[in-house]
């Protein structure tokens, strides 16, 4: 029964990445032309997404689709995105332990209902532990440490990708303590990366802003000494100089 169950549980995660990436060749393919039927190409594209999904009973998939199915299962990570109801009318507390220090939670899955379930299910599943807080960034205008790469080289997994932003503020006021979770450059390509605003940020909400997930409550000078001793390049974005590597991550 659990080997078959497995086999189903891959085949929904093959049928997801096909989806996923039906989509992204169509919106790439879109972005490159400027007429008046954008909107018509983006209602094709997400029912060829769907179509796939619900065909995959029908079709097999590639070696290449269940190499990905078992790369993922071996990083930690869900095999489908978790559902935003796993965290709605929630608040979930606990801890970040870092090299240097611990750093007090809190996720508000009222405010950012996905991001909360998201995160909820990766600490749970040991995702972060012994990965680096890969980014320091220190301006004049804004001061956070970035955590969650699978390699601590800041990329992500694109077939671990979700949205939309949630919660995120018009002003692009990032209040010292916000906890917010990283993307590229558009609202569906969230992953598992999040940042710790150390000090009052205002960061460009230029292509909608960044979800603000839960906040800092004890612990942010941990951070903050962090950021104080500097990037390793000397420049104002980059790598720490001390390695921050995440112990755990717990939330209850």
């Amino acid at each position: 029964m659990a080997a078959n169950r497995t086999n189903r549980e891959d085949r929904r995660r093959v049928a997801r990445i096909q989806a996923r990436r039906a989509f992204d060749a169509s919106r790439t393919q879109r972005r490159k032309r400027d007429n008046l039927f954008a909107g018509a190409a983006a209602a094709v594209v997400l029912a060829l997404a769907v179509s796939l999904q619900i065909s995959w009973f029908s079709s097999n998939p590639t070696a290449e689709e269940l190499a990905l199915v078992k790369e993922q299962a071996a990083s930690g990570l869900p095999r489908e995105i978790p559902d935003k109801s796993l965290a709605e009318g929630r608040t979930f507390t606990g801890s970040l332990a870092l090299g240097q220090g611990e750093v007090g939670v809190e996720l508000d899955g009222n405010a950012a209902p996905q991001a909360a379930a998201v995160f909820k299910t990766l600490a749970d599943d040991g995702y972060f532990d012994g990965k680096d807080c890969h980014r320091l960034t220190a301006t004049e205008q804004m001061g956070v440490l970035q955590c969650g790469s699978e390699n601590g080289d800041g990329k992500a997994d694109q077939d671990f990708l979700w949205g939309p932003v949630e919660n995120t503020p018009e002003d692009g006021f990032y209040p010292a303590g916000s906890i917010a979770v990283a993307r590229g450059a558009d609202g569906d390509s969230h992953g598992t990366q999040f940042f710790i605003v150390y000090k009052d940020s205002v960061i460009t909400q230029e292509t909608g802003g960044y979800t603000i997930m839960g906040k800092v409550t004890s612990g942010l000078d941990v951070v903050e000494s962090i950021a104080s001793r500097g990037i390793a390049s000397g420049a104002d974005d980059g790598q720490p100089n001390d390695r921050v590597t995440i112990n755990s991550f717990t939330l209850n």
